[in-house]
């Protein structure tokens, strides 16, 4: 059932596929965001832009592993490598998506103890819309709904879990690596 490499090359796939999905849907919720503020002629945020490209490269490096890995041609120790290096990239999105994210209930937005605000940041981006090639602001953005902002935070959230799959994954990957190296010992025949 685990295959040629044990449990630890199951593990190793189950991780990749996690993470392709978690890399999949926000993709698919940055490019949304995105494609709202450019059909409004607006430029986008930077945050989702960074955001948008980190998870297009992870992606796509999810996948060549996965196949690499699948036909044991994967160099685990280079995989380590930039596994890690895929960490620190996420966790740099987790940080700048999260930072304002973390101080913002998604529950009162719209509320009438908050509709003054509301109104505000309503204003704002309205403002923001109706001037061509602005850049939208992150942190106004993350606030004019609570679809946005529930989503936004589901962003963050998996940011977050992908940062503890690509470190399970990097020590999968040096302990497969390691496998690999350790030499079989010879069979003594009398």
């Amino acid at each position: 059932m685990a295959g040629p490499n044990g449990a630890l090359g199951s593990t190793f796939k189950i991780v990749r596929i996690l993470q392709a999905l978690s890399l999949i849907a926000i993709i698919g919720m940055t490019a949304y965001f995105i494609s709202q503020m450019v059909s409004h002629n607006n430029a986008p945020s930077d945050v989702l832009v960074g955001t948008l490209s980190v998870t297009c490269i992870a992606v796509l490096y999810c996948a060549i592993t996965y196949i690499l890995f699948i036909d044991n041609m994967l160099p685990f120790l280079i995989t380590t490598g930039m596994d890690g290096m895929l960490l620190i990239a996420l966790v740099v999105v987790g940080v700048v998506v999260g930072r304002p994210l973390s101080y913002l209930n998604c529950q009162v937005i719209g509320s009438s103890s908050v509709s003054e605000s509301t109104y505000q940041l309503g204003l704002e981006l309205k403002k923001s819309f109706n001037k061509e090639g602005t850049e939208v602001k992150y942190s106004n953005w993350i606030g004019a709904s609570k679809v946005t902002c529930y989503e936004m935070k589901a962003i963050w959230g998996l940011s977050i879990a992908l940062c503890v799959l690509f470190a399970f994954s990097a020590i999968c990957s040096v302990c497969l690596w390691r496998r690999s190296k350790v030499i079989a010992p010879k069979s003594v025949e009398a």
